[in-house]
């Protein structure tokens, strides 16, 4: 199975490589710092909220929620931030959204560990019930007056500069919050016993009972930890976008993360998946589409390419799979 994901990966760096070739002949402005930064920005959102996912479908389940949970979690602390403490800097901001992300997190966990329901069943009606709740309670104003704290926080650039033709670029702090949710999840889960347990439950659920591991416990702690990131991930947003929208097109954005993971060697069986084949599919899914938009290509024709990419993504390491094991029979 390693050796599998190992040639997603590949597939995918080469595919990503092949890409940014035809690019650079097309356009001899594609590969540069401009472009580059856009790239980064433009996977920020979409990678923290893929790293998610990815410990969702190791431990063998599926989150289809995330999208949704993200922006109940910006809406809500941007108008308690407003309303309550206007004053409030960033950094309490962002923790505030990732409890409200946690919470939103629990009641999936509690539904899945504490019932035993499907993954797929629960999150498939958490996506609407979440954002339903917020449009018939919470509100449905567009916010385009953020507090000042995010304000602030979406003017910080870890990068700027100008290029010799007069093109500027930058690249905000935002990013390093990227890093930051890949280095510690990947200290979750291969430094740690949790991390060890997600994986054993991915594998096979009944082997994990067998062994002693608390399975409902391991998987309500998945579920409040990917609420926790899709937090993150919807504050972030907002604060780049400068707009906290409940309408937002994130919630579109479901099908790309899912993509964006299965393409880079998550397995929906549970039991695989990396954090460098997530950062790479990232890294294609943002290409891909970034690279149409700019190519005036509607939007109903990226869904189509997405839609590509996840078949190929599931189906090649399928078939993959089933032409070793006939080798070895």
């Amino acid at each position: 199975m390693s050796s599998l994901l190992g040639r997603n990966e590949t597939l995918v760096a080469g595919v990503i490589l092949a890409f940014c070739m035809v690019g650079a002949l097309a356009d001899p402005g594609f590969l540069s710092i401009p472009t580059l930064m856009d790239l980064l920005r433009a996977g920020i959102v979409l990678g923290i909220l893929a790293v998610g996912v990815l410990v969702v479908l190791v431990s063998g389940g599926i989150d289809v929620s995330t999208t949704s949970l993200a922006i109940v979690a910006l809406y809500v602390t941007t108008l308690f931030v407003q309303n309550v403490t206007p004053e409030m800097g960033w950094p309490l901001a962002f923790l505030l959204a990732a409890v409200v992300g946690a919470l939103l997190g629990a009641i999936n966990g509690l539904l899945i560990a504490g019932l035993g329901l499907p993954t797929l069943i629960v999150t498939l009606g958490t996506l609407s019930v979440f954002r339903g709740f917020l449009l018939t309670f919470v509100g449905s104003r567009l916010i385009s007056n953020l507090p000042g704290g995010l304000r602030d926080f979406s003017r910080a650039m870890m990068i700027r500069g100008t290029n010799a033709d007069g093109s500027f670029y930058s690249l905000p702090w935002a990013f390093a919050f990227l890093v930051g949710v890949v280095v510690l999840t990947w200290f979750l889960l291969y430094r740690t016993m949790l991390g060890r347990q997600v994986f054993a439950i991915g594998g096979s659920m009944e082997s994990a009972r067998r062994i002693g591991i608390p399975v409902r416990r391991v998987q309500f702690l998945v579920f409040v930890y990917v609420g926790a990131l899709g937090g993150l991930a919807g504050i972030i947003h907002a604060s780049l976008a400068r707009v906290a929208n409940p309408q937002d097109l994130l919630l579109n954005q479901q099908l790309p993360v899912l993509a964006a993971v299965v393409l880079g060697g998550a397995r929906l069986e549970g039991g695989t998946g990396t954090l460098t084949g997530t950062l790479l599919g990232v890294s294609l899914i943002v290409l891909v589409s970034n690279s149409l938009i700019a190519l005036g290509i509607p939007n109903t024709f990226q869904s189509i390419v997405i839609g590509f990419l996840i078949l190929l993504g599931t189906g090649l390491p399928a078939w993959q799979a089933r032409r070793a094991q006939r080798r070895a029979a």
